[in-house]
């Protein structure tokens, strides 16, 4: 009994290393391939959960509306606080993260997170990953959004509160003070 237990387990192993089902993991030779696949997977989920949200408006006042309410509470909040830090935040939990999760826009931005601007030159920039605008006159990051994609030099973006409503921008990479990774 015992040897037909251990066939009928190598035969289980084997059809599971070849399954479709399995992404051929084992096939393909290394557990990194498998990750990469889990990690892009996650930015594309990340990244359609904000792009559902496009047109989504404030409503009855400033910082104010029952989807802007879900953005906000998500990190503690109540109505009336500026809300992309709380949009992009958002987006990361309804994909299972727990972090990000702030309202703060420049405590998305850890330098441990960060790209160095050579990784920025070198396209390591992908979707999903935050992105800063800095203010002069603030002198701090004062709005964050979502990495579509980067082409040449403009970013393409999916941000909460940009004109009072969510929305797809472009941006020059040259208006981009700091892109954060929260997923590698």
């Amino acid at each position: 009994m015992a040897t037909i237990h251990s066939l009928f387990l190598c035969f289980l192993s084997i059809a599971l290393c070849i399954s479709p089902a399995t992404g051929n993991a084992v096939l393909e030779g290394t557990y990194s391939n498998a990750s990469v696949r889990n990690t892009d997977l996650l930015r594309r989920q990340i990244y359609e959960i904000a792009a559902n949200e496009i047109g989504v408006r404030e409503r009855g006042g400033d910082n104010k509306g029952a989807e802007i309410s879900k953005y906000l509470a998500y990190v503690g909040l109540g109505d009336g606080y500026e809300w992309c830090a709380a949009f992009a935040s958002w987006c990361y939990g309804q994909a299972g993260r727990s972090k990000p999760r702030s309202a703060w826009s420049p405590a998305l931005f850890p330098k441990a997170r960060r790209y160095i601007k050579a990784q920025l030159l070198e396209g390591n920039v992908r979707q999903a990953d935050l992105f800063a605008i800095y203010s002069s006159q603030l002198k701090r990051i004062h709005h964050v959004g979502l990495v579509k994609a980067v082409h040449g030099q403009m970013l393409i973006s999916v941000e909460g509160n940009s004109h009072d409503r969510v929305e797809s921008r472009r941006r020059p990479l040259t208006t981009i003070y700091a892109i954060a990774n929260w997923i590698d």
